[in-house]
């Protein structure tokens, strides 16, 4: 199952959902601010990810933070922060089987995405 967690009104959300979308893919929108994010979700993401590349800096939220949780970040910081603030995350996540992704790029997503639905349909013809 693919699934792209982002919110719903980011721009670079809604070309990755284009994208998917135009390329007939399948998958699950899963809105930080909608649905929440739980530890464990948040864990799995920095687990394959990083925390640093999942944590936004250049976004409005993180602007927004007062400085004393900007400085001195660890890994454990960072992660309430992202759970506290999860529009501080990069967006989109993409979550792909077992293949994981930040942002959002479309060379990255041929890759990830059609090549694996493309040896799919090869198995099946077999």
């Amino acid at each position: 199952m693919t699934v792209l967690y982002g919110i719903t009104n980011c721009s670079t959300v809604k070309k990755a959902r284009a994208w998917l979308e135009q390329r007939d893919v399948e998958y699950k929108f899963h809105d930080f601010r909608k649905d929440g994010l739980d530890d464990a979700t948040l864990q799995a993401l920095m687990d394959k990810l990083g925390w640093e590349a999942l944590l936004n800096k250049s976004g409005m939220t993180w602007r927004k933070l007062p400085d004393k949780d900007k400085t001195s970040l660890t890994e454990k910081k960072a992660k309430a922060l992202m759970l506290a603030y999860p529009t501080a995350i990069k967006r989109p996540v993409l979550v792909a089987g077992r293949k994981y992704h930040a942002g959002f790029n479309e060379t990255d997503y041929q890759r990830l995405l059609i090549k694996k639905t493309q040896r799919q349909d090869a198995k099946t013809q077999r």
